[in-house]
């Protein structure tokens, strides 16, 4: 591996994570690293190149997510196979189609929730978009258009503990995920920022980060959320100046942050003068504690969507700036895109303004509940963390089982799943654990199935002796 290495790497223009993934993925192509090679640990060859380890871990990390190497969790980074990416849509895609080439093939990997009469309240919806005023089916939106589906987004979010929230402060994104994209973007002020996410967390944190080339670096967690001391630590070593969090419904675990450690957290931001942007995307229920924009209204941006109490298909979220950042916010999605088409905003108010949406809420909610009950009567008697109110449970693998085989076995019986890797930093550790979504658009009985073919799986660990 040394031989592959430029002698003037330190003074190379440009990033030098740049160089690092360069120089790696040129010996690929020239055949000086072959599939399967083992990386040098990351700290091993910063310091061969007497560069920072977290430039390495960066070139690394852009290298795994082109499908150059990949990270094995406890074992290192290897030269992959040569693979032709397959784009989210595609294997999202590919799910459905399997599913219905398959019926006993249940997807697990995203929560889907379930038709409770929402799919003909959109249908509705359309015919009046439909009928409206032409004007704005040929115009260019303007933010006056949007008051309307902004207070209709006001009212549906003062039932939520996050403080007082004008119709003014409301800005539309497209979805949860672009709406912590809008947010990064109104926070970031450096070349180079550092963010913290927990040490298992939702990754759209971290593509989102990655793509505003901001560093990202895991604060260690424990069964109440983030740990105090660790956030304390993270911050001494690296300077973070925003935290990505979810303590309502932390994804993929389940776990919620009490009162208490989001006082603490809040403090240490203060002290530290850190931003927190808080995803709560995926709170189907009502929540157990003040959010961080209630307890910390000067530092805290709050993001939510539509798309696990209604649907995903729509693409709406709700992004909020702390006091007095609403305008640099509503500059950033104006600048990025312009704002949502002005039928879809009108759709959305045509939505939230309906008189059956909270039965419909509740409706799905209930349903969705059914099924998680179903997965506990059939796993319960395995170290499971679930709530009738989060679309997924966490499944704590027993014995025996490695969740890297355990997704393998699980996917050979029909049932996809994700392992905690997925959920964990490409040079963090991450536990023998998977997450199991709730798939309403299967039936109770398909879904309870998928359940018993998984543990029978965990009652019959596979029996191998490596040597």
């Amino acid at each position: 591996m040394g031989t592959i290495w430029p002698q003037s790497l330190g003074e190379a223009k440009g990033p030098k994570y740049k160089k690092v993934a360069d120089t790696i993925r040129s010996a690929i192509e020239m055949g000086n690293l072959k599939i399967g090679t083992k990386l040098p640990p990351v700290r091993e060859l910063a310091y061969q190149l007497n560069i920072t380890p977290g430039t390495v871990a960066r070139a690394y990390s852009i290298l795994t997510d082109e499908g150059a190497l990949e990270a094995e969790v406890g074992r290192g980074t290897f030269v992959a196979e040569k693979q032709t990416p397959v784009p989210d849509d595609v294997w999202s895609r590919e799910l459905h189609m399997q599913e219905m080439r398959d019926p006993g093939h249940v997807s697990l990997f995203s929560p889907r929730i379930a038709d409770m009469g929402q799919v003909a309240a959109v249908r509705e919806a359309l015919h009046k978009v439909a009928e409206c005023d032409a004007r704005s089916l040929l115009n260019y939106p303007t933010r006056d258009a949007y008051l309307p589906v902004r207070r209709a987004v006001a009212d549906w979010l003062s039932k939520s503990p996050i403080g007082k929230v004008s119709e003014d402060e409301i800005v539309l994104t497209h979805g949860g995920q672009n709406g912590i994209m809008v947010v990064l973007q109104a926070i970031f002020s450096t070349p180079q920022p550092v963010i913290m996410v927990e040490d298992l967390s939702y990754a759209g944190f971290r593509r989102a980060a990655e793509l505003l080339r901001a560093q990202v670096v895991e604060v260690a967690m424990d069964e109440h959320g983030i740990r105090p001391d660790a956030m304390e630590l993270a911050l001494r070593k690296t300077g973070a100046t925003v935290l990505c969090t979810s303590p309502e419904v932390h994804n993929p675990t389940g776990i919620f942050t009490p009162l208490e450690r989001r006082k603490q957290i809040v403090s240490i931001a203060r002290r530290h003068g850190v931003q927190i942007v808080e995803d709560d995307c995926y709170r189907l229920g009502d929540a157990r504690a003040p959010s961080y924009r209630a307890l910390a209204p000067e530092l805290a941006w709050h993001v939510t969507s539509i798309s696990k109490t209604l649907t995903p298909a729509l693409r709406v979220g709700f992004a909020i700036a702390p006091e007095g950042g609403t305008t640099h916010l509503r500059r950033i999605a104006e600048y990025g895109y312009f704002g949502l088409a002005q039928p879809l905003a009108e759709l959305t108010r045509h939505l939230l303004t309906d008189p059956r949406l909270p039965d419909l809420i509740a409706a799905v909610r209930a349903e969705m509940a059914r099924y998680v009950r179903v997965a506990v009567n059939a796993l319960g008697g395995f170290d499971l963390t679930w709530n009738p109110d989060v679309p997924f449970v966490w499944l704590r693998l027993p014995s025996g089982w490695r969740s890297a085989a355990f997704t393998r076995a699980a996917e050979a019986n029909g049932v996809q799943i994700r392992s905690a890797d997925e959920f964990a930093l490409r040079n963090g550790r991450a536990p023998n654990a998977v997450r199991i979504a709730i798939n309403a658009h299967v039936s109770l009985k398909q879904f309870e199935e998928a359940m018993l073919r998984l543990r029978a799986l965990l009652d019959n660990p596979p029996e191998q002796i490596s040597v």
